[in-house]
């Protein structure tokens, strides 16, 4: 967990805006992934892939708001 302490709010919460949702137009691209994996047609290793991607930074500012909220 000190990984996840040593990383400031600020920087996940950046990453999350700008790689979790790029590319922004027509849609962002991971609510395409999400859209995908609920219709069940997130297949392609390609399209997983990106869908981690693009949900780990969604994914680290999750887990630090998480750990801020129950260590204080």
């Amino acid at each position: 967990m000190e990984f996840l302490d040593s990383i400031p709010l600020q920087i996940l919460i950046l990453a999350a805006l700008t790689l979790g949702l790029a590319p922004f137009f027509p849609e962002p691209h991971l609510w395409e992934k999400l859209k995908m994996l609920f219709s069940g047609t997130l297949s392609k290793p390609i399209d997983v892939f990106d869908l981690l991607l693009h949900a780990t930074p969604w994914i680290f500012l999750a887990a630090k708001l998480i750990r801020m909220a129950t260590t204080r």
